[in-house]
């Protein structure tokens, strides 16, 4: 609920500031109220909540970095669309003669005909300023009625709102570049835990390297003492088998001499 208050906050904030720009400050204001009111609450009324672990927000900071955009966007259509700082750039690099904005007035306001009235949508008093009005003005980018083409759109209509556009992508653009410069001037962990994380990794690397190597020299000791045992038994069994032998040779001897000493008894 935290997080969903706080993303909708900055939607509202960032999306239509350019309409609205004291939106930020009212939600300073009410961010530091609410962080008050919470410390007050979660101090005093509330159990204290067991501590959890997490790398990041988590999606919402692809939520936020969405909004980001789009909020880019849409602030270059409000100031395009909704304000004459198009026109008035357009009036005084292309129409006006002096590079000034004198005219500028004139030059947003169409003509019309009054005899070209629906019926029913003509004035009730047409003599009201003491004379027949025969052309009235009105802001928009319209042919006169005595063109060609009466009441459509003009060439300046076309050239404003190709201005307009072109102020849209390049203002998206360029905001864009900045904050892509901005993130990239500032990255998001500072340097020196950056290259204290760095020498944790090479510490763990090498004391990973020192286990290792004291396993193989175990390993390498183990391998060398049963060498040398199997060669100490190999050298052990061969007199084992002469003794046997030798012994074996002795029994049977024996064994002959008495047999002959008995048959010489029973002679």
């Amino acid at each position: 609920p935290e997080y969903m208050e706080m993303i909708i906050q900055f939607g509202f904030v960032t999306l239509f500031v350019a309409s609205f720009p004291l939106a930020p400050l009212f939600a300073l204001l009410n961010n530091v109220i609410e962080i008050r009111l919470d410390a007050k609450k979660f101090t005093s009324e509330l159990r204290r909540p067991n501590p959890a672990k997490s790398k990041d927000v988590g999606i919402w900071y692809n939520i936020l970095r969405g909004l980001g955009k789009f909020a880019v966007i849409i602030n270059a259509f409000v100031i395009s669309f909704t304000s004459d700082f198009i026109p008035r750039l357009v009036f005084m690099y292309l129409y006006s003669p002096d590079r000034t904005l004198n005219g500028f007035t004139n030059h947003t306001l169409s003509y019309f005909n009054v005899s070209r009235f629906e019926p029913g949508s003509e004035p009730l008093e047409p003599m009201a300023l003491g004379y027949q009005v025969e052309i009235c003005r009105y802001k928009d980018y319209r042919e006169p009625p005595w063109s060609s083409q009466p009441y459509d759109l003009s060439k300046e209509f076309w050239s404003v709102l190709a201005a307009r556009l072109a102020f849209v992508i390049i203002f998206q653009n360029l905001v864009m570049f900045m904050s892509d410069f901005v993130d990239w001037m500032i990255p998001d962990i500072p340097k020196e835990i950056s290259e204290r994380m760095s020498k944790e990794k090479l510490l763990m690397v090498e004391l990973f390297l020192k286990e290792e190597q004291t396993k193989l020299q175990i390993v390498e000791a183990l391998s060398s003492q049963d060498k040398e045992r199997t060669e100490d038994s190999s050298d052990e069994c061969p007199k084992e088998g002469l003794a046997e032998r030798s012994d074996n040779y002795t029994g049977g001897a024996d064994s002959s001499q008495s047999h002959l000493i008995k048959e010489t008894d029973v002679i």
